[in-house]
């Protein structure tokens, strides 16, 4: 095995401006995008990480190029446990959770990309998975869509793309009048039939009282969970949650670390488990956090970052999904050549080194935002 170590770190920012005013229950999505991070050996080996760029990637791309930078250079990639503690201890009196974790967690999978291609194995592999084939669902339908609109959209998921699960949001007006989601959530389902898995994602809009009474109401159209319910750090609003419903609970898109999935399973706050690994901490958390979802024999369900998670998903057997948000397929497509696209509610794992993605630098470089 080569002795690499880290020459360079390139930090790239590209996105797309949302138009149409797309809305969940709590806020409007006005761009989506990637902050992407690549590493580069001395002997141009190159890894890469992404991390979203929405609100703050600037400061994500600041934060890499002047104090996490300057950390790694010279650095074996392989230290990916040790460079993770010393990436925390130095930047934790600015941020435990948010943007510098997600700029470790870019870091961090970046790290992981290159030890698979000098490796010349799949992360999938080297997490100790088997299967390539992985199941995934489609995620959208906004709140701020017509019920129309929403249905459309729905019925193109399984009729066009082949989906047998999909997830939409619920808490239109604000997550002021559950009766108009119920009447929503009917006519979906009536409109995809009783075959299709339908999620449903309430993006923090209500208290547990409210949360807990529609889930009651919406377990008729036999629904697989409900996600989020009551605001993200709201763990006794969650418990409550639970003991008020049989509904399956999914939670946690919000957390960080090992510690906030910790805080979710002892306090039995969640049956679905949905931490993001471009956030959470990379590769090195994400690995931690599944093994406590089996400790505690829940499920372990990533949130969206399709192409990241699959290695996850497939090394864990109680990972039932991927998530794929619709609204990012544009962006998707732009930043990755041949990123694999689902085949009937599958995606399979690219027979590749590594995370198995190759960048659309055309794209990247003429996109790259600059400071």
């Amino acid at each position: 095995m080569q002795n690499s170590k880290i020459r360079d770190i390139k930090v790239h920012l590209v996105s797309r401006p949302i138009t149409g005013g797309f809305a969940d229950a709590t806020r409007k999505v006005e761009t989506v995008g990637f902050t992407v991070v690549r590493v580069i050996t001395d002997d141009g080996t190159e890894g890469f990480g992404v991390t979203y760029h929405e609100v703050g990637g600037e400061a994500t791309k600041l934060m890499i190029e002047k104090n996490i930078k300057p950390r790694l250079i010279g650095r074996d990639p392989f230290e990916t446990e040790v460079i993770w503690n010393e990436l925390v201890a130095y930047l934790r009196g600015v941020g435990r959770k948010g943007l510098m974790f997600c700029a470790l967690s870019a870091i961090d999978i970046a790290l992981w990309d290159l030890k698979g291609k000098i490796l010349g194995m799949p992360l999938y592999k080297l997490f100790g998975g088997e299967q390539t084939k992985i199941p995934v669902y489609g995620s959208g339908g906004w709140t701020s869509y017509s019920d129309e609109e929403l249905v459309e959209e729905m019925v193109g998921l399984v009729k066009t793309d082949g989906y047998t699960n999909i997830k939409f949001k619920v808490g239109v007006e604000g997550g002021r009048n559950t009766n108009r989601d119920l009447v929503r959530v009917r006519k979906v389902r009536e409109a995809v039939g009783p075959k299709i898995g339908i999620m449903l994602d309430a993006n923090n809009c209500w208290d547990a009282a409210t949360g807990a009474r529609f889930a009651n109401q919406v377990k008729e159209y036999d629904i697989m969970f409900l996600e989020e319910p009551v605001f993200a750090d709201d763990i006794p609003g969650l418990i409550k949650f639970k003991n008020s419903t049989d509904l399956p609970l999914a939670t946690g898109e919000q957390e960080y670390t090992k510690y906030g999935a910790r805080d979710l399973l002892v306090n039995g706050c969640a049956d679905i488990v949905q931490l993001d690994g471009t956030r959470a901490g990379g590769f090195t958390e994400m690995l931690k956090i599944g093994a406590l979802t089996q400790a505690f024999n829940v499920k372990f369900a990533p949130h969206a970052m399709e192409n990241i998670h699959i290695h996850l998903v497939s090394a864990f057997g109680n990972a039932p999904f991927l998530e794929r948000l619709k609204l990012f397929e544009g962006i998707t497509a732009d930043t990755y050549l041949d990123a694999p696209k689902p085949d009937h509610g599958f995606m399979t794992i690219p027979d590749l080194p590594g995370l198995g993605l190759k960048l659309n630098m055309d794209f990247i470089r003429e996109h790259d935002e600059k400071l």
